[in-house]
């Protein structure tokens, strides 16, 4: 087992807006989905949108999910997260959500996101980018829920983290 994983299920970190339209809030639920489905956790900023949508979609599909809250109140994690972290750090938490995991995976999202998908690559991570910022050099441009969440499964068995 290494660093990132929870018990012996990888884990994937997911960022994204906190308000979100439809179509974002349905491609983030079936990334949650197609994760909890591959046997994977997640950990995101475990408040509403982006957050709240890949939450519910991983619990409902046998994965757990590690919420890094902002504030210092666990009522502030959306109703999915299964495990809320209160972190006192404001917007700082996102260094700790863009670090957590090997694969993080992008799903729209404003300057939060893009905070957090700069310090990941910086930081060696791979990202994956479901519509989030895909002008940003080193990411992984995907079309679908799907294909994010093959990528990222590829990925976490060829580094040995299945």
């Amino acid at each position: 087992m290494n660093a990132r994983q929870t018990g012996s299920r990888p884990l994937v970190a997911v960022i994204g807006a906190g308000n979100v339209t439809e179509e974002q809030y349905q491609q983030a639920l079936a990334v949650g989905k197609g994760l909890g489905q591959a046997g994977i956790h997640v950990v995101c900023g475990g408040l509403g949108g982006v957050m709240e949508a890949v939450s519910r979609g991983c619990r409902e599909n046998g994965g757990e999910v590690l919420g890094l809250l902002p504030g210092s109140d666990t009522q502030q994690a959306n109703p999915w997260v299964s495990y809320p972290l209160p972190t006192g750090l404001g917007h700082s938490r996102n260094m700790l959500v863009a670090q957590a995991a090997s694969v993080v995976i992008a799903i729209a999202g404003e300057y939060g996101t893009l905070s957090e998908l700069a310090i990941a690559l910086k930081t060696g991570r791979t990202v994956i980018s479901l519509g989030a910022w895909p002008e940003v050099p080193g990411l992984i441009c995907v079309e679908s829920a799907d294909e994010a969440v093959g990528r990222a499964v590829k990925i976490l068995v060829s580094a040995g983290d299945d």
